[in-house]
C-alpha cells in the first residue's frame, strides 16, 4: 500500500503522452501513488478529501474543491499559468501551489520571434498569393514595408519569456522597450531594454509583444483605447494568454486599420468558434496555442511535477511556488532557494 495518495482529475492537459511513468520517476522512491478522480466536481471532492497532494490538470480547481481537502500538502501544475487553480483559496488554506515557470521558455520565445518575423514579412499572405497564382502581387505588398533593422519591439510584461525574446531580437537590430510594473528597471536595462510606461510602449513600438499572464488584474488588459494608441504599421503578437486582450477591440483595430497585423498563438476562446472574424482576416497569423510545444515539452514538465510533489510530500519546499507566503507556515523545510514570483509577470 502506498504511503501517499496524489489525486488528479481523470483528464489530460496539454499532453502528447499518456500514463504517469515520468511523474513517478521522482515519486516511486517516496512510496506515492497517483489516483485519478472523476471530473464531476462533487465526486472529485469526495475522492480528493483524504489526498496528500493534488496534481491539477484537466479541470478547474475551485475554492469548493480546495476547501474540501483535509490533508493536502501541495497542489502542483505542469504549466506556467496557474489560472486553472483558485490560488487565493489555496493560500487561505496554507497550501503551496507550484507551477513550471522555466520549462518551456526557449520554445515560447522561439515561437514569439517566428510570429514577429512571419507577421512582419506577411508570410501567410505571401504563401496564399503564390498558391492562388497571384505571383506578381507579392513584391508590391512588401515594398510598402520598412526594413526590420532600426524598428522598435515593445514588451508588455517582461518575465522570463520576454527576456528570452529580447535576446533573440537584439541581433536583428531592433530597439527594445518594455512595460512591467513588477520588474525592476535594472533588470530591463541589463537585457538592453528601455523601461517605459504602457502608453510609451504602445505609441512607439512597431511590434508589440504581449506576455502578461492570466491574472484577474490582467484580464482584458488591452482594450480599444490601447489599440488606438498603436502605430498604423504595428504588428501585435500574443504568446501569453488570450483573455488578457479584449478580442473584440483587437478585431476592430485590424478591420479599421489602427494596426497592420496580428500574430496570435492564444485567443479569448480556445478553440475559436467558426464565426470568429479572426479566422477570415488576411492580416492575421494564427497558431493553435502551440508556442510551448516541442519533443521536450511533456517529459520536462511531467518530471518537474513529479519532483515538486515528491519534495512537498517529504517535507521540503518546492522549487517553484506561486504563493510563497504560505511556505514559512507550511511545516516544510527549506532545502534550496525557491523561485518566488515577485508579481504576476515574473
Amino acid at each position: 500500500m502506498a504511503k501517499f495518495k496524489i489525486i488528479t482529475p481523470a483528464a489530460a492537459s496539454f499532453t502528447t503522452s499518456t500514463g504517469y511513468d515520468l511523474e513517478m520517476e521522482a515519486l516511486e522512491s517516496v512510496e506515492a501513488e497517483i489516483v485519478e478522480g472523476p471530473l464531476d466536481e462533487d465526486a472529485f471532492i469526495a475522492a480528493a478529501r483524504d489526498a496528500d497532494a493534488m496534481y491539477a490538470k484537466g479541470m478547474r480547481i475551485t475554492k469548493k474543491i480546495i476547501d474540501g481537502l483535509e490533508r493536502c500538502r501541495v497542489i502542483s501544475l505542469g504549466t506556467v499559468g496557474v489560472d486553472s487553480v483558485d490560488v487565493a483559496a489555496a493560500t487561505a488554506r496554507g497550501i503551496p501551489v507550484t507551477n513550471c515557470p522555466d520549462t518551456f521558455i526557449e520554445e515560447v520565445a522561439d515561437h514569439a520571434m517566428a510570429l514577429l518575423l512571419g507577421g512582419f514579412r506577411r508570410l501567410v499572405e505571401q504563401d496564399r498569393i503564390v498558391r492562388e497564382g497571384r505571383w506578381r502581387e507579392g513584391r508590391p505588398m512588401l515594398a510598402k514595408i520598412e526594413r526590420l533593422r532600426g524598428q522598435t519591439l515593445g514588451f508588455i510584461a517582461f518575465g522570463h519569456v520576454a527576456r528570452a525574446v529580447a535576446l533573440r531580437a537584439a541581433p536583428f537590430g531592433l530597439r527594445l522597450m518594455a512595460y512591467d510594473p513588477y520588474i525592476e528597471e535594472m533588470v530591463m536595462l541589463e537585457h538592453g531594454v528601455l523601461p517605459a510606461t504602457l502608453s510609451e510602449v504602445l505609441a512607439q513600438s512597431d511590434f508589440v509583444s504581449m506576455h502578461a499572464p492570466a491574472t484577474a488584474e490582467a484580464h482584458g488588459m488591452l482594450k480599444e483605447k490601447h489599440f488606438r494608441q498603436m502605430k498604423a504599421n504595428a504588428v501585435f503578437i500574443n504568446t501569453g494568454r488570450g483573455p488578457t486582450v479584449d478580442e473584440a477591440a483587437l478585431i476592430k483595430a485590424l478591420q479599421e486599420g489602427w494596426i497592420a497585423h496580428a500574430a496570435l498563438d492564444v485567443l479569448e476562446q480556445e478553440p475559436p468558434g467558426h464565426n470568429n472574424p479572426l479566422l477570415r482576416m488576411p492580416n492575421v497569423t494564427l497558431t493553435a496555442h502551440v508556442a510551448s510545444a516541442s519533443a521536450r515539452f511533456d517529459p520536462a514538465r511531467k518530471r518537474r511535477v513529479g519532483q515538486e510533489l515528491a519534495l512537498a510530500l517529504t517535507g521540503r519546499w518546492p522549487m517553484s511556488c506561486v504563493n510563497p507566503e504560505v511556505l514559512a507556515k507550511s511545516g516544510l523545510r527549506r532545502w534550496q532557494p525557491v523561485s518566488m514570483a515577485r508579481g504576476p509577470n515574473s
